[in-house]
This record gives C-alpha cells, sequence and structure tokens, in this order.
C-alpha cells in the first residue's frame, strides 16, 4: 500500500513539474494555454482560471500535458496568442522548459536533503567474492572507495552508479584507504568479462563485492506469539547452529522459507542441543511464507557511517554536482544501451519505480526527497530523446524548422510521430515486461 501511495505522489508532482515548465515558458511567450492535465483519459477533476486555462487531473496519473492554442478557428482566439505564431527559438525555449524544470527540481531537492543532512553508509567493503573481478585485483575487505576513476564518491549509491557507467570499458581504477588508516590505495579492476545482465541484479555484487553491513548474529531476537516456531517450543536467546545441515546463514533461511518447505533447524538452548523440524506458514497479510522469528542484529560501528550534510552554500555545490554525475551515468547507461554493451534487460519500469519509491518512503521523508531527485532527472534526460512524442522530438522538428526556414511536411512529421511513439511504446511495454519478469 506504502508504495503505490507513494509512486502515486511521486508520479503526480514530477508530472506537475515538468508540465508546469512548459506552461510557465508558454505564459511567459505569450501563448494561450486551453489546458493544464495531470494525468489522461478521463477528467475527474477540473477547474478554469481567470485567463480561460482549464486545470484538470484525469483517472491514469502516468503522465500529463499542457495544450496550448494552436491557431484552431474553433477556439475564437487572437492568432497571436497561438503557438505557432513564435518563433523557433521561443517555442524551442518552450520545449526545453519541461525537462530544465525536472533538472532543477533535482537540484532543489539535492540541495535540501544535502541541508536538512542524510545518514548513510561509507562505502566500504565487506566480502570480496572467490574468483570474482574483485579479487582478481586482489581488493581486500574493510578498502574504502572514494574515487572511481578520478571521480570522488561518498557512499555506496555515488559508488554504484559510477561503477555502472563504466560498463563496457576495458577496466576501471578505484581509489581509496584502508579503516581506520588513511594511506592511500588503488586498484584495478579489468571490466572485460564484467557483465550486467538484468535489473535485478547488484552490480557490485557482479563485480564481487558485497558492502560492509551490519551482522546477524544466529542468536533468536525474537519470537512472534501462535507463529510456526513459538509453537515448535523456540525461545529469545536459542542459538541457531545450522539450516538443513548448513551453516547459519539469515539470507539462505529466508530463502528456504519462502519456499514454503520443511526446514530442519538445529538450535542450542539452555546449553542442549535439539533438532527442531518447521514448515512455513503463508501469511494472510502480504501473501508470504513465515516462522516467526528475527535474528539478533548486531549494527555497524560509526567508523563506518557518515552524513551527507553542509551549509547551505556548499550543499547547492554538492547538489549541481550530483544532478551533474547522474546526467553523465543515464547518458553513459543510454549509449551502453545502444551500442549493446550493456543489456535492456536492465531497464526497470514502473514497478521497479513504485518498489523503490515505496522503500525509501518506508525508511525516511529525506531519503524518499533524494529518490524523487533521481526519478526527475531521469525524466528530464529521457524527455530529451530525439523521438516524438517527446520533448527532444520536438527540439528535433525545431532544428530541422530552424535550417530550412521552414517546417517539415505534415507528411513527413507523422511519420516521423508513428516511428517514435511506436518506439516509446515498445521500450514502455519492455520495461513493464522486464519488471513483471523480475517481480
Amino acid at each position: 500500500m506504502l508504495s503505490t501511495l507513494a509512486f502515486f505522489f511521486l508520479i503526480c508532482l514530477l508530472v506537475f513539474v515538468h508540465e508546469y515548465g512548459h506552461f510557465w515558458a508558454a505564459r511567459r511567450c505569450g501563448v494561450h494555454v486551453l489546458r493544464f492535465s495531470i494525468g489522461f483519459g478521463k477528467v475527474l477533476w477540473r477547474k478554469k482560471d481567470k485567463q480561460g486555462t482549464e486545470f484538470a487531473f484525469s483517472l491514469i496519473p502516468l503522465g500529463g500535458y499542457v495544450q496550448m492554442h494552436n491557431g484552431e478557428a474553433e477556439h475564437q482566439l487572437p492568432a497571436e496568442t497561438s503557438l505557432m505564431s513564435k518563433t523557433v527559438w521561443q517555442r524551442t525555449f518552450i520545449v526545453l522548459a519541461g525537462p530544465v524544470a525536472n533538472l532543477l527540481f533535482a537540484i532543489l531537492a539535492y540541495w535540501v536533503v544535502f541541508v536538512y543532512g542524510m545518514p548513510t553508509l561509507k562505502p566500504v567493503v565487506g566480502e570480496v567474492l572467490p574468483q570474482s573481478i574483485a579479487a582478481q585485483a586482489n581488493i581486500q575487505p574493510e578498502f574504502e572507495i572514494k574515487r572511481v576513476d578520478g571521480r570522488e564518491v561518498f557512499d555506496w549509491e555515488d559508488t554504484t552508479l559510477a561503477l555502472v557507467g563504466k560498463t563496457g570499458a576495458q577496466a576501471v581504477v578505484i581509489e581509496g584507504h584502508f579503516v581506520p588508516s588513511d594511506f592511500p590505495q588503488s586498484y584495478t579492476l579489468d571490466l572485460r568479462a564484467w557483465k550486467v545482465e538484468g535489473a535485478k541484479e547488484n552490480p557490485l555484487t557482479t563485480l564481487g563485492i558485497k558492502p560492509k553491513s551490519g551482522q546477524i548474529e544466529p542468536f533468536i531476537a525474537r519470537v512472534v506469539e501462535n507463529s510456526v516456531a513459538y509453537r515448535a517450543g523456540l525461545k529469545t536467546g536459542d542459538e541457531i547452529l545450522s539450516v538443513n545441515q548448513q551453516p547459519f546463514d539469515w539470507a539462505r533461511l529466508i530463502e528456504q522459507v519462502q519456499a514454503g518447505k520443511k526446514i530442519a533447524m538445529l538450535v542450542k538452548s539452555e546449553g542442549q542441543e535439539r533438532l527442531v523440524e518447521l514448515i512455513p506458514e503463508k501469511s494472510h497479510k502480504d501473501d508470504r511464507y513465515l516462522i516467526g522469528i528475527s535474528p539478533r542484529y548486531q549494527p555497524l560501528g560509526q567508523i563506518y557511517r557518515t552524513e551527507l550534510k553542509y551549509d547551505i552554500l556548499t550543499a547547492f555545490e554538492k547538489s549541481l554536482q550530483k544532478v551533474g554525475s547522474l546526467i553523465e551515468t543515464i547518458l553513459q547507461f543510454i549509449g551502453k544501451l545502444l551500442s549493446g554493451s550493456l543489456s535492456l534487460s536492465n531497464m526497470g519500469g514502473p514497478i521497479s519505480m513504485a518498489k523503490g519509491a515505496g522503500a525509501s518512503a518506508e525508511i525516511g521523508l529525506v531519503y524518499y526527497l533524494g529518490f524523487m531527485a533521481l526519478i526527475s532527472v531521469n525524466l528530464g534526460v529521457m524527455n530529451l530523446f530525439p523521438l516524438l512524442p517527446l520533448d527532444g522530438g520536438q527540439l528535433v522538428l525545431l532544428s530541422l524548422e530552424g535550417v530550412r526556414g521552414k517546417p517539415l511536411s505534415e507528411k513527413i512529421q507523422q511519420r516521423f510521430q508513428q516511428i517514435g511513439v511506436a518506439l516509446v511504446l515498445s521500450l514502455m511495454v519492455f520495461a513493464l515486461l522486464n519488471d513483471l519478469i523480475h517481480f
């Protein structure tokens, strides 16, 4: 439920920001706006302002539009208030204003985040997987990454984005130091065999890096009353020695519980070892299998934590840098998709976005605002892709009109739009299918 509400609010707000950019620029250029709509389909709410613009909220809020006077006689409006009466530069300004509004919103959002402060984890390596790219580079646990190919990173989000941007490269140099030392070290990762297949796959894991995290201890911290574990006699403080004859691993235990099959758990209680058999039960709330225990957790020490918090001016500078690095990463990502060095299965869609929105909202408002800023940058950049009906497609037509001195013919514009709509819809369907497969 939280994911749905968080996603709904995020989309409505970012669509409003984008369309308001077009609306504001149109008003400044003297273009009469007929309708400002959030969403498509059946209109649920509408209201007109003094200038005759109808503001509407429609049934399907996965987008929006600003309908401008385009010289149609039925509107009985002065010809000089139509969009086509304006110069190429004025129309370009109106088209660019939408994506620019998204980028400005992201800068403002990150500025608020950095002024308020966002607790996060330093990018310290917790484990290096055997035979992995990281292992071959001889990276060791407790290494804190400070730069990726010269780009400064502050947490795991920065680090992951910087590394994803190097997909398809021959190698990447990571610099940093071992905790708690400050002696500089650098390693070169050979990326020639590195492939990230699928949006669900963690790029760090495919390199063989597991972030330093809090430790889950093999002791039961809580037993839910009337649960499977409670009825089997498990108690707080019991030590889990093995699960299905394998050493205790919480992640593996969760996988086996979700499989819904019988689990043989060897536990040590009050100095005595005993074998307990548990059959997971399905929860009525979220359709998951549960056994009713939670483990003891040892959180990370302060040495591994940091807070991205700055004074007002520095926060603005960091916000600009953050948006700039995101734009660079997105462009690199698109380039690698087009070149084939990155699989299309890495694309995410609305389900991934909803899960991200819900997860960030659950952690806290500042994280949700940061996620909003991330999506806003994506929307701003992707809308500049040179396809109709995206803003980038409109810019292509305006550029050609500026060179030729007159617009392209209606037939060519229609064909360009048909191709663009087909490609955009195909990408949307592909992203949704990816989501459904990973979900």
